[in-house]
């Protein structure tokens, strides 16, 4: 027998590298599947992350590391054989979530008092054919502004233990089964059911309750910005609740005032009468302001200059003003997508109200 050299080629004839390109295809074609069907869970996951969080970022975060956890090698058989993709991808973000408020809960505390933080917030059009709507809204943005979750909630889901907030938003808000919560927070379905039942309560008895109707929450804000612009303490208070809460959370600034830009500070202010005085510093910014929707309620944006310097939530309900939380962070604020809302004018135009909020 003859010593030859043997060919470079496989037993079926074609070309080693042929192979391997018609292998780097199909692998590339299972990454862009896979891709795609991440796709088609990402609106509901930020939905998941940032009620979880509340802060848009780290729910980007959460569920960009989702997206690496499926798409790792070693995992990415797995993720083929996985016959509910977006419960898997829910559990992926909610064992994220957990770990990130776990792990912030303290510096939290230490840098801003939990009390005065103010969630990042949902902000759309409020102009338009109907209530709220807006015609560029990207899937990712709707799915949020869907069945929005005010900022009062989110304040008090602010306040819950890790695993309490947890439970509450995997099975209140989003109906995931407690025998799969349990393993999320090492506990069994009863125990995380009391979880849950525990936030529920805390919920129930602490976030006020909004009125559904925009226009009626419309009436109240242009009255209570209508009365700040006039510097008409007495008008303040009567669309106050006597037990109204302001929040105002201005990051890492300090100085003396409340309201937004130089020289705000981070504050809690109760009762219809400290309020008020507080309010009247919004005087300057009125001729500014332009209305919004915060987190599905009716708010604010003011923006001397084009710039925001601070977006504001109300909650309304019978027809009066019982919680404001006004976030006045720069750096938060300058992360915030608020293109949907266009160019600001340099000042809104007085539409007749006395607010200068210039609405439709």
């Amino acid at each position: 027998m003859d010593d030859k050299p043997m060919d470079d080629k496989p037993t079926d004839g074609k070309p080693m590298d042929e192979k391997h390109a018609k292998s780097e295809r199909s692998e590339k074609h299972e990454k862009e599947f896979l891709a795609q069907r991440f796709e088609e869970h990402r609106g509901h996951l930020r939905s998941v992350a940032y009620r979880m969080l509340g802060s848009l970022t780290e729910a980007d975060d959460a569920v960009q590391e989702a997206w690496l956890r499926l798409s790792r090698t070693d995992e990415r058989a797995d993720a083929e054989e996985i016959e509910n993709l977006g419960g898997w991808l829910t559990t992926v973000v909610a064992r994220v979530s957990l770990s990130m408020l776990r792990s912030r809960r303290t510096r939290r505390e230490e840098s801003l008092d939990a009390q005065v933080f103010v969630p990042d917030p949902i902000i759309d059009r409020i102009e338009g054919p109907n209530p709220g709507g807006s015609a560029a809204v990207d899937p990712e943005q709707q799915a949020l502004l869907a069945d929005s979750v005010g900022l009062a909630l989110l304040v008090v889901l602010q306040q819950l233990a890790p695993a309490e907030r947890l439970a509450f938003v995997l099975h209140d808000m989003f109906a995931v089964p407690f025998e799969e919560i349990a393993p999320i927070v090492e506990r069994t379905p009863a125990a995380a059911r009391q979880l849950a039942s525990r936030a529920r309560r805390r919920v129930q008895g602490t976030a006020p309750v909004p009125d559904p109707d925009i226009a009626r929450q419309r009436e109240v804000v242009d009255a209570f910005l209508a009365a700040a612009r006039g510097g008409d303490f007495e008008a303040l208070v009567s669309v106050l609740d006597p037990d109204v809460v302001l929040r105002a959370d201005a990051g890492a600034l300090t100085g003396a005032g409340v309201g937004p830009g130089p020289g705000a500070t981070s504050r809690l202010v109760r009762g219809a009468h400290a309020v008020a005085a507080q309010a009247l510093s919004f005087r300057s910014l009125a001729q500014f302001a332009r209305p919004v929707l915060v987190n599905g309620g009716y708010g604010l944006v003011a923006a001397p200059g084009g710039v925001p310097v601070s977006v504001l939530g109300f909650t309304v309900a019978n027809g009066r003003i019982v919680e404001m939380n006004l976030l006045a962070d720069p750096e938060r604020l300058s992360r915030l997508d608020l293109t949907v809302l266009g160019a600001f004018p340099a000042a809104a135009e007085d539409d007749g109200t006395g607010t200068g909020t210039g609405t439709d």
